[in-house]
């Protein structure tokens, strides 16, 4: 018996070992860290999509010092999830990005001022401290202060900018009027502080006519010269999209993936499950790009007026292609 058992484990490890060997390798960037951000990545992979695909994902997560658009440019990934704000910023500065695919459909980046700031409208804005994201996010605030024409250098005409963590620290500690959030992350972390959603000002960089595309599905444009590499993308897409629409029909069950993918130890399942939700709602029905909402981002960025890193100074060309979507 004992030989028979041996025999068959010995079966099944080859038989795994013979089906990994016939999966392509893929490694997929993402933008940040594991969270509920990504959850349909981490779902499809998770639920063996990817596998049924044929595909072996590799999915490395990002961090703060970590740009998806270096990292594909070094060879360090065949496809990254990033804002198109970043990703058009890159391809002007010589890294070919091609958006093959917007799971994204809609904008959770937004602005929240403390009750304590007086700030209720855009008016209120001269003489506060905004807090500000950078590395390629901080575009849509630019194109929204230059649209309103205040001025980024500070004084009693413009706003001060503080270059802010990807945190709500200084929000909570005072050190800021307003600050950057994303709806399904920061904006919890301060409701969670204890902090009443009805003391607060909110501000959506869409509904302010700056919203921008955000977590899109970008290669290089070479590789697309590849049969090969397209299918391989129309799979990925595929089963990334199945993952998406598993992740917002079982929000908990996605948000336990989630948390075993948390290599800080820091996430929770509620924190998780509002994510997860929040971050699903922005998916649409199809990737396919929108090119009306491609275009509103562009003519945004041409309107950031950033004095250390302006976005881009040209509308782009082959910034994005429907070769995968028009496959699934």
């Amino acid at each position: 018996m004992k030989k028979l058992l041996a025999s068959t484990l010995l079966a099944g490890l080859m038989m795994t070992g013979a089906h990994a060997q016939d999966l392509e390798p893929l490694t997929f960037q993402l933008k940040w860290v594991n969270q509920g951000q990504f959850a349909g990545y981490l779902v499809a992979k998770d639920l063996g999509y990817y596998e049924e695909e044929g595909l072996d994902v590799t999915i490395n997560p990002g961090g703060p010092d970590i740009a998806p658009e270096q990292v594909i440019a070094g060879g360090g990934a065949d496809v990254i999830t990033t804002w198109m704000a970043a990703a058009l910023a890159a391809r002007e500065r010589g890294v070919a990005l091609v958006n093959i695919a917007q799971p994204f459909q809609g904008s959770a980046l937004q602005l929240v001022c403390s009750e304590e700031s007086g700030v209720e409208t855009t008016e209120d804005f001269p003489g506060k401290t905004l807090g500000v994201w950078f590395f390629g996010n901080e575009y849509p605030f630019y194109a929204w202060m230059a649209k309103l024409g205040y001025s980024t250098e500070g004084g009693d005409e413009g706003v001060e900018v503080l270059r802010q963590a990807f945190s709500a620290d200084p929000l909570l500690q005072g050190q800021a009027d307003c600050i950057s959030t994303m709806r399904y992350n920061e904006y919890k972390q301060i409701l969670d502080a204890g902090i009443p959603e009805d003391s607060l000002t909110v501000f959506n960089f869409l509904d302010e006519g700056v919203g921008m595309l955000e977590d899109g599905i970008y290669v290089l444009e070479e590789d697309l010269a590849d049969e090969a590499f397209v299918d391989k993308m129309v799979r990925f897409v595929r089963a990334s999209m199945r993952g998406w629409e598993h992740a917002k029909e079982n929000p908990q069950e996605a948000a336990e993936i989630v948390l075993e993918n948390d290599m800080s130890g820091a996430l929770t399942l509620e924190s998780q499950v509002y994510q997860v939700e929040e971050a699903a709602a922005l998916v649409g029905d199809s990737a396919a790009l929108d090119e009306a909402a491609y275009e509103q981002t562009v003519q945004t960025l041409l309107n950031a007026v950033s004095p250390d890193n302006p976005a881009i100074t040209a509308e782009p060309e082959g910034a994005f292609s429907t070769v995968v979507t028009d496959q699934l």
